[in-house]
């Protein structure tokens, strides 16, 4: 495999990065990536750019990992990731998207986990098919931001415009967080709450719609909230710039980044061998990559399976961050109408007893023009989901609509996303599990000698989406490629950073239907 990079230093000439189908003559620092989601091609694009002989072993017969924009229906869905969270020029994305002119659709202007879209933009219905007074769903809400105030979750996630009651956002009293030396859950966090402050309980419509408010904060996380930690969840940083929709997918986005790359589709990586001089990895097939470093950029889901061995074995603390972080699976079933026959609200929601009872979905047609509903199941019930056939997976996200929407017309099409059982991911992100420190996403990509880690499990800033996931692409490269120079003694001190000649900012391009 020859990289075409021609060096007059001949100590850049020792890496060698090849397979056992065809050794080539070419030496350069050479590095082998293993995942090619958004973090992996991220870590590619980087060193291959900083003249670096640089493989990537993707086990899917595509690029993009989490990111999968399917174009069956005759114009793009994203089945996994599809907002830019952080519609901002301090997003490490926003330079590229810019550039690239794709369009963003914006669905809340704040900065928030619990409402990624504007609450004027909801339109709730119980199970008869009533819809829910917006007084009402608007009282609930500020009910559930006091609810919270009360457990002591930090204000900054929550939008402003939703309370009337002054400054119940900036209020930060010894509540239920700082009162307990011991983590506990969210769930468990509200029990308390409600024992010592009967005035919040809620009855009959009321207790559905702060359900359904609790479903939706368990899709943020894609965890049910009685393993969702009350002292580490609202440690990720907030972006300003509120939450924007894909309109085109994030695949152009994939594409761009992969241009001109070393990829090897369906090469599943089975063991990974690091000594002093460089590192080997070995593919299902028997094929084996050799270079001076590696970067894993592979989900937590697939790193807990333990389906990649390592030689020697990671370290205790590595592998510990590993067990310890959480892994959440939020799926889609995307459904394709043949006209629209519902409201022209961003967001169509069921309300119900329990969290697990209530339904949420996304009008794809208020953000593209195309008559499709996106049914979002969380936690336990995508797990249970997963267990159905697609074909009876679209049925009972049909007959959640039909919940709401008694003349709603069948699909005509119909899409479902499997990431919890999908071999290739084993989850959907990250999230902080009761117990255990928000300190495990760093533990998690510190390098091990010439070993890199990458992913959005991995960004302690930014976890579970793909700004992060991307971030700590280009933090591997970084990492590596000084690491690697270091070695050969070639490592200029005076070399802008990688990236930073990627910092002209373009604007970005955002609608409001």
């Amino acid at each position: 495999m020859d990289s075409g990079f021609k060096s007059n230093r001949p100590q850049l000439r020792r890496g060698l990065c090849y397979s056992n189908e065809g050794r080539g003559q070419a030496r350069s620092p050479s590095v082998i990536v293993i995942g090619g989601g958004i973090a992996g091609v991220a870590a590619a694009r980087a060193l291959h750019d900083a003249s670096f002989q640089v493989v990537l072993l993707e086990s899917r017969d595509r690029l993009g990992g989490r990111v999968h924009t399917d174009f069956s229906f005759g114009f793009p869905v994203d089945l996994g990731a599809s907002w830019l969270h952080g519609v901002c020029k301090e997003n490490p994305l926003a330079p590229l998207i810019g550039r690239l002119g794709l369009p963003l659709y914006r669905t809340s202007g704040d900065n928030s986990v619990l409402y990624d879209h504007d609450l004027e933009s909801y339109a709730l219905f119980d199970m008869d098919g009533n819809q829910v007074p917006q007084e009402l769903v608007t009282k609930v809400g500020e009910a559930f931001e006091n609810i919270l105030k009360e457990a002591c979750i930090s204000s900054f996630l929550f939008s402003p415009r939703l309370s009337t009651l002054p400054n119940i956002i900036t209020l930060l009293d010894h509540k239920v967080r700082l009162e307990n030396n011991e983590d506990m859950s969210i769930l468990r966090a509200f029990s308390i709450v409600f024992e010592r402050r009967p005035d919040l309980r809620l009855e009959g419509l009321a207790l559905k719609v702060l359900q359904w408010y609790l479903c939706r904060m368990e899709g943020w996380f894609a965890a049910d909230s009685e393993t969702i930690s009350l002292k580490c969840w609202d440690q990720e940083e907030l972006l300003p710039g509120g939450h924007g929709l894909m309109v085109r997918g994030y695949l152009p986005v994939i594409n761009t980044l992969a241009k001109g790359l070393d990829i090897r589709l369906s090469h599943r990586v089975k063991k990974i061998v690091r000594r002093y001089n460089g590192v080997k990895v070995t593919v299902e097939d028997g094929s084996t990559f050799m270079a001076d470093a590696a970067v894993v950029a592979v989900p937590l889901g697939v790193l807990k399976s333990k389906t990649i061995t390592f030689e020697p074995e990671l370290p205790d603390w590595k592998e510990k961050a590993i067990k310890d972080l959480g892994v959440g699976i939020e799926n889609k079933i995307v459904l394709n109408f043949d006209h629209v026959f519902w409201p022209n609200v961003e967001f169509l929601g069921v309300v119900a007893e329990t969290s697990y009872g209530c339904s949420y979905f996304l009008n794809l047609h208020k953000a593209t023009g195309h008559p499709v509903l996106i049914y979002m199941p969380a936690g336990k019930l995508a797990r249970d989901i997963e267990k159905m056939s697609d074909e009876a997976a679209a049925n009972f996200a049909f007959t959640q609509l039909k919940k709401i929407l008694p003349d709603a017309s069948a699909p005509i099409k119909y899409l479902v996303s499997r990431w919890g059982s999908d071999i290739n991911s084993l989850g959907s992100y990250s999230y902080d599990t009761v117990g255990k420190s928000h300190d495990l996403y760093e533990r998690l990509r510190i390098p091990i000698d010439n070993l890199f880690f990458a992913g959005e499990a991995t960004s302690i800033s930014y976890p579970g989406s793909v700004h992060g996931a991307f971030s700590t692409g280009l933090m591997a490269a970084e990492a590596c490629r000084m690491r690697v120079l270091e070695r050969y003694g070639e490592l200029d001190i005076f070399q802008p950073v990688m990236g930073e000649e990627a910092t002209v900012s373009v604007p970005l391009l955002i609608s409001r239907m």
